[in-house]
């Protein structure tokens, strides 16, 4: 059964750092797309950012390449989004997804094969 995790969630002051897990089981990531999304109040979904199965190449919006830095660790099966400079507008839960095939990670379209239940980020002094 394919699953994902997310875990690192938690209350940050503005201008501090955080770094989410997203730990799959049931595949690899070698034969995965993960992407990065969130869901902040009062906005639809955001694309965060794609790191690319096959070789591990990473691609984020332009709103978000500056702060956010997606990698993995494949011995651990996981793909962490380090994220930098926090402000309180990037509070909101934050949840990884998978695509075996396509270009939905790519370019944060619609169209993921399944999804972790998400992790909240709040920044807040």
């Amino acid at each position: 059964q394919v699953q994902l995790v997310e875990s690192g969630g938690g209350l940050v002051q503005p201008g501090g750092s955080l770094r989410l897990s997203c730990t799959a089981s049931g595949f690899t990531l070698d034969d995965y797309n993960i992407g990065w999304f969130r869901q902040v109040p009062g906005k639809e979904r955001e694309w965060v950012s794609c790191i690319r199965g096959r070789d591990g190449v990473t691609h984020y919006p332009d709103s978000m390449k500056d702060r956010f830095t997606s990698s993995r660790d494949n011995a651990k099966n996981t793909v962490y989004l380090q994220m930098n400079n926090l402000k309180p507008e990037d509070t909101g839960v934050y949840y990884c997804a998978a695509e075996r095939f396509g270009s939905s990670c790519w370019f944060g379209y619609d169209g993921m094969d399944f999804w972790g239940k998400g992790t909240l980020v709040t920044v807040s002094s």
